[in-house]
């Protein structure tokens, strides 16, 4: 009867307050969070939907500083942690961890704590021998500058595995099989391998640790260093910092064997559309970064909050053959997915992500067992959260090991699992064990926001190793310069002025148009525009021997420009950054590359096959520069070859200056031709844009085909639009034209300043 009583009084408790329209939590959510006790010492904060439910606020302190308090949250009317009435959040000092726990040595000066820009020094007692910095200083990012200084002796099998800041290590013997075990500082956690083993080569297993502050992470250079050593060696290019004991993560690719990588990044919690936007462009940078080397991998795309959403599956990838079409489709299928279609539930539920990755890997598994188990397996994933629904991903993330691997250690190489974490409130020691620990290798990186992911991709490219990366843009960025780094300017000092443009091929050398120069113009005359703050000098100008603009006036022909390519030879080879590389042109090893053929498929006429076998061709080529160094217009054109190529060709006859029967007496065919409305309309080049490149993108790289010459009709003055009409064309020198590749040969193969190529 009690029991009766007490469940009557439970239900009216529930009922009764909404037949009388009294607040519930379901309504509360439409109530603001109170504004008192929000602020922060020394520091601000920003708020994500204003007072409102949802709303995260975060707080902001000054370089050198951290707020003793991330984030709140507000929920129902009130602020999670609830703000101290007596003692507001406050901006602290960032500390470096701990060096003084380093052995059989000295650290000084000795500290209790150690600041932003402190310095500190090491030696090493007698007969023990320093590997590692001897002077570190305090970062901004809470880490120390350099390597782990260590004192050790060579008497061991194993070098001492030494005691990063802020750790303590059990374990004192370094003979085969010995273990050593670290342990972090309260409140620091432990990054890398806990348990570290003496293998028979004399390495340790695993990844030195590292102890991470609540505030502490990565800069973009040092996860690109770490993280991007698979791009740039086992991918294509080899980059290894030989002084540095903790190498670069290696992706390895057996030859011939298959690459798929799964993609996932967090839109939970208060993502806002900029950030979601962000996400998408921060999947396309890398997806374009490894597009830039010789492998053509498997995509899987996933945006995960509550639910998993797949922007593409691994089996739908695969259906389609053509490489070059998946990623444009990949691409596009991203830019569709709008920010409406990631719904309303902003939990973070990872264990849920990797249960979808698991079911693509089992799907693959069973389409074909034996290609699944020569794949390597790459799972990235970016969050910028905690996981708090979905349970535990740990053990989601074992079953994918044990698909991929089988328990067999030697197969270990086939998977490679990375989280970066991004953002303030990550859960750095949960996603530890979540992540690939393997031989001298790091596979999670903290980052303070998705922008520092972008900056991370954009030093993943050595620039020691560009002239071997041709034809890398990077587009989508606010600079502009990056999209189009092979561009420069000429000017030649004349009363008049003349202007044209040309493209660094080269580090020493700028490809461009041989009637660009006149009798006298010498190599002082001529200034060179590459980018902001670079003045160049010209050591020599070098004219296609074969160029001779009065070659056919016999026929008819005034003006004829046949081979009118020419090349600036620099002073001095310009240092190669992201706003300075240069394009790649074909018939030569480094586009071979680009191209992502083998050395027995790299030949001219492959390259020319997979450019040019198309009856019309997408290129483009660019107006002169803007202040930022970019162009101001970019202007789309098509090539005209095979049935189209006689009408462009035959509309040469109505330019000013040619009168002969057979048009190609004028366009021989060492010129490529574009313009008019069929099969729609092209842009035309005006004046100051000869000598441009002719380019078009392929495999994610920019290939120039053609230098600006001429054209049939000037139809660009006093105009701003610079449509095609039906009878204006433009004829571009073709680079696949046996002489003009010669000359370019002679050259750029003998380059004694810069960095030769190698042509095929």
């Amino acid at each position: 009867m009690e029991c009766k009583l007490q469940l009557k009084w439970l239900m009216l408790a529930i009922i009764c307050p909404l037949i009388a329209g009294a607040p519930s939590s379901m309504f509360k959510r439409d109530s603001p969070c109170p504004k008192e006790n929000l602020n922060i010492t020394g520091g601000s904060f920003v708020l994500s939907k204003g007072y409102s439910h949802g709303s995260l606020l975060r707080y902001n302190c000054p370089t050198g500083y951290y707020p003793s308090i991330q984030s709140r949250l507000c929920q129902d009317e009130q602020w999670t942690p609830k703000p101290k009435i007596r003692k507001s959040a406050e901006c602290k000092k960032i500390t470096c961890p701990n060096p003084r726990v380093f052995e059989n040595g000295e650290v000084i000066p000795y500290k209790d704590k150690y600041y932003v820009n402190d310095t500190t020094s090491y030696s090493c007692h007698s007969d023990f021998k320093l590997r590692g910095s001897a002077v570190r200083v305090c970062k901004p990012n809470g880490k120390w500058s350099g390597s782990t200084p260590i004192c050790g002796r060579d008497s061991d099998h194993c070098p001492d595995s030494g005691v990063p800041p802020g750790s303590s290590r059990e374990g004192n013997m370094f003979n085969i099989d010995d273990k050593v075990t670290y342990h972090c500082e309260s409140p620091l956690t432990l990054i890398g391998s806990k348990v570290r083993v003496c293998q028979d080569g004399g390495q340790w297993s695993g990844t030195e640790p590292q102890c991470y502050a609540d505030f502490t992470y990565d800069t973009p250079e040092e996860a690109s260093q770490a993280f991007s050593s698979s791009l740039k060696s086992n991918l294509a290019v080899s980059q290894q910092d030989e002084q540095n004991d903790q190498q670069g993560k290696k992706i390895s690719m057996d030859q011939g064997g298959n690459l798929d990588i799964y993609i996932a990044v967090d839109a939970s919690d208060s993502i806002d559309e900029k950030d979601f936007d962000n996400a998408k462009t921060t999947i396309k940078l890398l997806i374009d970064k490894i597009s830039y080397y010789p492998v053509s991998p498997n995509y899987e795309i996933l945006i995960f909050s509550t639910d998993v959403m797949r922007i593409n599956s691994m089996r739908n990838f695969k259906r389609n053959e053509d490489d070059e079409r998946n990623l444009i489709n990949l691409i596009k299928d991203l830019d569709d997915f709008s920010y409406d279609r990631k719904g309303d539930k902003t939990g973070t539920n990872i264990a849920k992500l990797y249960s979808s990755i698991l079911e693509s890997m089992i799907m693959e598994r069973d389409s074909n067992a034996t290609t699944f188990s020569e794949t390597q397996h790459i799972v990235i994933v970016f969050t910028d959260g905690q996981a708090n629904m979905g349970g535990n991903p740990k053990p989601k993330v074992d079953q994918i090991k044990h698909l991929v691997t089988k328990n067999d250690p030697a197969r270990e190489k086939k998977l490679d699992l990375y989280v970066f974490g991004v953002g303030q409130d990550v859960n750095q020691e949960d996603i530890n064990d979540l992540v690939s620990h393997k031989d001298q290798e790091k596979h999670f990186f903290k980052l303070q926001n998705l922008e520092k992911v972008q900056e991370m991709f954009d030093n993943m490219i050595d620039e020691s190793t560009s002239v071997g990366l041709c034809g890398i843009v990077w587009e989508g960025l606010e600079n502009k310069r990056r999209a189009f780094p092979w561009l420069a300017q000429i000017n030649i000092a004349r009363p008049k002025g003349s202007n044209c443009m040309g493209s660094l091929v080269t580090s020493s050398y700028i490809l461009t148009a041989a009637h660009c120069f006149l009798e006298g113009d010498t190599a002082d005359k001529i200034t060179v525009k590459l980018e902001k703050n670079l003045v160049v000098k010209v050591k020599k100008i070098a004219i296609h021997p074969g160029y001779n603009l009065t070659a056919k006036q016999h026929l008819g022909i005034q003006e004829y420009y046949e081979f009118d390519v020419a090349l600036i030879q620099l002073e001095k080879a310009v240092k190669l950054t992201s706003n300075l590389r240069p394009i790649c042109i074909p018939c030569t090893r480094e586009t071979s590359a680009a191209l992502k053929l083998s050395e027995r498929d790299g030949t001219c006429r492959k390259h020319e096959e997979m450019l040019m076998s198309n009856e019309l061709v997408e290129a483009a080529f660019t107006s002169e520069m803007e202040t930022d160094y970019s162009p101001k217009t970019i202007k789309n054109i098509t090539i005209k070859l095979g049935k189209y190529r006689d009408a462009c060709v035959e509309d040469a006859k109505k330019a000013k200056g040619i009168n002969v029967k057979d048009a190609k007496e004028a366009v021989t065919d060492n010129f490529l031709c574009s313009g008019g409305i069929e099969p729609k309309t092209d842009h035309v080049a005006c004046k100051g844009e000869s000598g441009g490149a002719t380019y078009l993108n392929k495999k994610g790289r920019v290939i120039q085909v053609g230098v600006i010459s001429w054209g049939a009709k000037d139809i660009c003055k006093g105009k701003t639009r610079f449509n095609s009409q039906a009878d204006s064309r433009d004829y571009h020198s073709n680079l696949f034209s046996q002489q003009i590749r010669a000359f370019l040969k002679e050259h750029l193969e003998n380059d004694d300043i810069g960095n030769p190529l190698t042509f095929l």
